[in-house]
């Protein structure tokens, strides 16, 4: 496999980093907090569904983008257009520090819906339903996978190792998910409290760090705005 070390551990911290996000651990959290013995089922079809969903995008981006690299490569040097990145860029940041700045970043209406939801439709019908929804609203935070998709594409190995890089990474996506799966059914009654407290924090804390995230890539974007136009 020609892969360099440095862009496997990339994609590692990618992929765990994705496995935090509100589709592939929050939603999880809540199938386990659900009234009643652990449903493996359940979140077998969820799970599936969340990961059979990116690896499909991730190959379509993967198909698309020598194409996309092109076209990026041809307008990188219209100064115009780093100028609209400039703006962007700064635009995005702002964002994110007048949001952090807010009296209250609690957890947002959106997540509480989704937490109804969870709780209301457990057929299979409703899982797979509600795990498409939450990774279709999700693409547009998706930077790490971008970011990870990027990283496949720059490696020297064929389209068949490139797909079995994808298919780990989106395997490592879920992971977790499936660890406290495994460890819910064997220690329920102890685990439980931890599954409480971590699900309270991350629901608080989720507008918060999307706050943290799109102002990364507004500096990000901002800085190298900068120096293309210094």
């Amino acid at each position: 496999m020609d892969v360099s070390p440095a862009q496997l551990s990339t994609l590692l911290f990618l992929a765990l980093v994705d496995s935090t996000s509100v589709g592939t651990l929050v939603v999880p959290l809540w199938l386990l907090l659900a009234p009643g013995a652990t449903r493996v089922g359940r979140m077998a079809v969820y799970l599936g569904t969340v990961a059979t969903f990116y690896l499909g995008v991730g190959l379509l981006l993967l198909a698309g983008v020598d194409v996309a690299s092109g076209l990026a490569g041809g307008l990188a040097d219209q100064r115009w257009l780093r100028w609209v990145q400039l703006v962007a860029g700064a635009g995005l940041l702002g964002w994110a520090v007048l949001w952090t700045r807010r009296p209250d970043t609690g957890s947002p209406g959106r997540l509480r819906r989704w937490r109804e939801r969870v709780s209301a439709d457990s057929s299979a019908r409703g899982l797979v339903g509600l795990a498409l929804v939450v990774t279709v609203i999700e693409l547009a935070m998706m930077l790490p996978y971008l970011a990870a998709v990027g990283t496949i594409s720059a490696t020297d190995g064929s389209w068949p190792t490139r797909v079995l890089l994808l298919a780990a990474y989106c395997l490592v996506m879920v992971l977790p998910a499936l660890v406290l799966t495994a460890a819910r059914v064997a220690a329920r009654r102890r685990l439980d409290p931890l599954l409480v407290r971590v699900d309270g924090w991350i629901t608080r804390a989720a507008g918060e760090t999307t706050a943290w995230v799109v102002g990364i890539v507004g500096f990000l974007l901002l800085g190298d705005a900068y120096q293309a136009l210094s």
